[in-house]
Order: C-alpha cells, then structure tokens, then sequence
C-alpha cells in the first residue's frame, strides 16, 4: 500500500507506476478512462497499464478531486505558460531524474496520475488548471495490484498549486 499525504493542503503530486518486469509497460490514462468509465478516478477505481493490466486499485481517497489529462510540468511547460517566471525542470525532470536507474529514459515518461490537481473540464471540453481542494492532512491511499516502479514528485507548476509549493508525504504499508 501507498499513502500519498499532503501535508500542509493545496498541493499536487505526479504519479507515475511501471511494472517492475518490464519498465515498457506503464500507467495508461487512457486504458483507465475506457475501463474505469470515468474521469474522476476515487476510491474502488483502478488505474490501469498499457498492456491493459491492473496496476493501482485506490482504496481511499480523502480528496476525490485528481487529473489524469495533464503531462508532467517541464522546462518547456514553464516556458510557455510562465513566460515571465523562472524556469525550472519541473515534476517531468525530478522524475527523469528519479526514474533513470531503473532504466526509464525520459521519452518514456507518460502522462502521471495528478493526485489533489484541480482541472474542471467545461461543457465544450476546455480545461482550466484551479488551485487543490486538498487540505491539510488529506490522503490517497492505493494498493499495488503488481510489482512496480513507482515516480513521485511534489508539483511544482505555478497554477498547480494555486501558486504555492509545498512538500508532499508518503508512506508505503
């Protein structure tokens, strides 16, 4: 089990699971979509690979509020929507980084499970980034349903975290 915490409130976390047989079998936000029927994955959902394998079942969920649309931020994220705010690696570079020794190149790095991020969807399917609902001490709880090599990173895109960056928690059961 992964409890995933956010401490002070407010925060996101990306996500990112690979088996641990095979690092090319990854996380898939489509093939959760299709076999979950839903965009908003909560408890008793299961987040699902590529190779359409059960990979985390999400067994409590104190938030109910996460985004599986969104890539991690980058360099080139910064650069294109903060034109005028320092550039930084961001959560695609702290998992490049993180991921590279278990043999994970960067061009591997598929869309990550946003835990707490707010992206309403509006009725002409226009996305709009909020800042989390979460508060202090609020949870995702998810339990392996394989081996995996698991990626998390604080996010730290400026509309994310409603400008804010905070640390985020985890323990594993």
């Amino acid at each position: 089990m992964l409890t995933v915490i956010d401490p002070q409130g407010c925060q996101v976390s990306d996500l990112l699971a690979f088996a641990a047989s095979d690092v090319r079998e990854v996380i898939s936000n489509g093939r959760t979509f299709d076999y979950e029927e839903t965009l908003r994955l909560t408890t008793g959902n299961t987040l699902w690979s590529t190779r359409s394998n059960a990979m985390l079942r999400i067994c409590a969920d104190d938030v109910g509020r996460h985004d599986f649309l969104l890539t991690p931020c980058s360099e080139a994220t910064f650069r294109h929507f903060y034109p005028s705010k320092p550039v930084h690696r961001g959560c695609f570079g702290n998992l490049a980084e993180a991921l590279g020794p278990y043999g994970i190149e960067p061009d591997s790095i598929p869309t990550a499970f946003n835990l707490f991020m707010n992206v309403p969807v509006d009725a002409r399917g226009r996305l709009r980034v909020d800042p989390p609902v979460s508060k202090a001490g609020d949870s995702i709880t998810l339990k392996a349903e394989m081996d995996l090599v698991i990626g998390l990173t604080a996010c730290s895109a400026y509309a994310s975290n409603g400008g804010t960056f905070k640390p985020i928690h985890y323990r594993i059961n």
